[in-house]
């Protein structure tokens, strides 16, 4: 698959605020929102911290909910359905795909992830900020799909016998999984040119920090301001 954002960027049919797309468009008709919401994509090999810095993003960011995904993996203890996943079988996995209701999916460790479409593009049209725990497939899809309001960052752990030690001390996989984790992690972490913003996890308080203050500048970006033009012809007049 490619990474697409150049071809949004480059190729889109926009209007006097930089804007093309319909969610845009529809948008730029709310003046009383401040600005359109945000995709935040947060990618890590297992065990890099992507998890628990989306936690405490949520936790410290009032205006950042999380994306619910379909699974077909089981539920865990202390999992709830539509709190933690939409657990689905794979029958409704493929019924799902069927009907054209994935913004994106991807099969992960054996068992299948999507994000349903619909409450997505409701998210956007009400200016709200969407955080997404998905890997770089999904991330490219989503990308694909919905790339002008993407933030894409990528975590990377600060030496892979690190990553080793966080995935043992979870205590929740067995030597099999934890074996297969890091089999597959130098694979993941060869897609992080793929991502607009890519961070060393070598604290969590630091990375998440570091989250906030990329997702506050791309909230400041001219173009995710609805109304700013109408604001400032106002402000000097149309001769202007």
């Amino acid at each position: 698959m490619h990474h697409f954002k150049g071809f949004f960027v480059h190729c889109g049919i926009r209007s006097l605020d930089g804007h093309g797309s319909p969610e845009a468009r529809a948008a730029m008709d709310q003046p009383t929102r401040e600005r359109r919401g945000l995709l935040i994509v947060l990618s890590s090999p297992s065990g890099a911290g992507k998890s628990t810095i989306s936690r405490m993003l949520l936790d410290a960011d009032n205006d950042v909910t999380m994306s619910i995904s379909a699974t077909t993996r089981p539920k865990r203890p202390g999992e709830s359905d539509d709190v933690d996943y939409h657990f689905v079988d794979d029958d409704g996995f493929d019924a799902m795909i069927d009907d054209g209701e994935f913004v994106e999916w991807a099969p992960v460790f054996g068992y299948r992830y999507g994000t349903p479409k619909a409450p997505v593009k409701d998210a956007l049209r009400k200016g709200r900020d969407i955080l997404f725990d998905i890997d770089w497939q999904g991330t490219q899809q989503l990308e694909a799909a919905m790339g002008e309001d993407l933030v894409s960052i990528f975590i990377l752990p600060p030496s892979m016998d690190e990553l080793e030690r966080r995935l043992r001390s979870r205590g929740t996989d067995s030597e099999q999984v934890v074996a297969d984790r890091m089999s597959r992690a130098a694979a993941e972490i060869s897609h992080w040119p793929e991502y607009e913003y890519v961070l060393v996890n070598r604290d969590m308080d630091k990375c998440l920090n570091q989250v906030r203050s990329i997702v506050a500048a791309e909230r400041l970006k001219r173009t995710r301001r609805i109304g700013l033009v109408t604001f400032v012809r106002d402000l000097i007049g149309p001769a202007h």
